[in-house]
């Protein structure tokens, strides 16, 4: 139980260090593969297991796309909407989604949620 405590501290600074590098971001979730809410730090009003499940799903219908559309490994999700983006990054043993204002310097999240997936990634791969 310790050791899940001190994995969970850690995937917490990650999300936290996401979200303080950038103020345009506005939500980082981490979900398991599964669609399992992982860590998450949203606003008041989602319903994180919803959200888990959806970003997982996205993740998955674009890996298989990639795939069948014989483009390489998957990389990354980019959805513009009317008042902002999501992201969707595979993190190895996970998924991380972050969504961001319409205004967000959009090299600079890419950029910072690859460092955080790396980071993601080693934390989860030590738990096993």
């Amino acid at each position: 139980m310790a050791d899940e405590n001190n994995i969970t501290k850690k995937l917490e600074v990650v999300l936290k260090k996401i979200l303080a590098s950038n103020r345009d971001i506005t939500l980082a979730i981490i979900t398991s593969m599964e669609g399992l809410p992982i860590l998450s730090i949203l606003p008041r009003g989602y319903n994180e297991t919803r959200l888990a499940a959806m970003v997982a799903t996205l993740l998955s219908l674009s890996e298989r796309t990639v795939i069948d559309m014989d483009i390489g490994l998957f990389k990354q999700i980019y959805i513009k909407g009317i008042d902002g983006y999501l992201l969707v990054f595979d993190a190895e043993e996970a998924v991380l989604a972050v969504s961001t204002t319409e205004k967000a310097k959009l090299g600079l999240v890419f950029l910072e949620c690859e460092r955080a997936c790396y980071e993601i990634s080693k934390i989860l791969k030590k738990e096993k």
